[in-house]
């Protein structure tokens, strides 16, 4: 009688252990070639376009289970540049980032959901995202859902590219200053383009 209970316990035991395995998201970073964070911030003299140089993306993703995914962003705010060092300097300064006191910029997803009613092909293609979270800027932490698309997910060379645009509210975020011959909008265009690849 025990020996059938061990030899069913063994015949069972692979059948339970793949119905209780989950798989877990794995863990990426940005291809820093391919990837960018840019910005547009409209003025009464010009609009003014830059990105920040120094980022950096983690990444825990699951094709097949998106909602368990996630992204985790961290900013160098010194690094901001519009290719005008005198605006650069001022961007940095208590005016507008207070790089000093305020130096870094962060994103840390809560959720990501996949739009319904899309069906995806092999590699995912032009997946419709909405990706909320926490936005933190110069102390200042506010949820916002940023609507993104998955590019693509490649299994095989396991690595994927997900990007979005969003508007951000600067004054929201007391980066507040207007010159007064060259008023800035409260409202500033962000894009993220980041390809991901597998953590090393």
């Amino acid at each position: 009688m025990q020996h059938r209970i061990r030899l069913a316990a063994l015949i069972l035991a692979p059948a339970l252990i793949a119905a209780t395995f989950v798989p877990e998201p794995k863990a990426y970073v940005r291809d820093e070639v391919h990837s960018q964070i840019n910005f547009l911030a409209s003025s009464r003299l010009v609009d003014a376009q830059g990105f920040w140089s120094s980022w950096t993306a983690n990444i825990m993703f699951d094709p097949d289970a998106l909602d368990k995914s996630s992204v985790n962003i961290n900013i160098d705010a010194k690094s901001v540049n519009t290719r005008v060092e005198m605006r650069d300097n001022d961007l940095r300064s208590k005016n507008f980032f207070y790089v000093d006191s305020f130096p870094t910029i962060t994103f840390t997803s809560k959720i990501i959901n996949k739009l319904a009613g899309q069906t995806a092909d092999s590699i995912m293609s032009n997946t419709k995202l909405n990706i909320t979270g926490d936005l933190t800027i110069r102390g200042i932490t506010k949820s916002i859902t940023v609507p993104s698309t998955l590019v693509f997910f490649d299994r095989k060379a396991n690595r994927g590219r997900v990007k979005g645009k969003f508007i951000v509210m600067r004054k929201d975020y007391n980066v507040g200053f207007d010159p007064p011959m060259n008023p800035v909008a409260n409202e500033v265009e962000l894009t993220f383009d980041i390809s991901f690849v597998p953590k090393r």
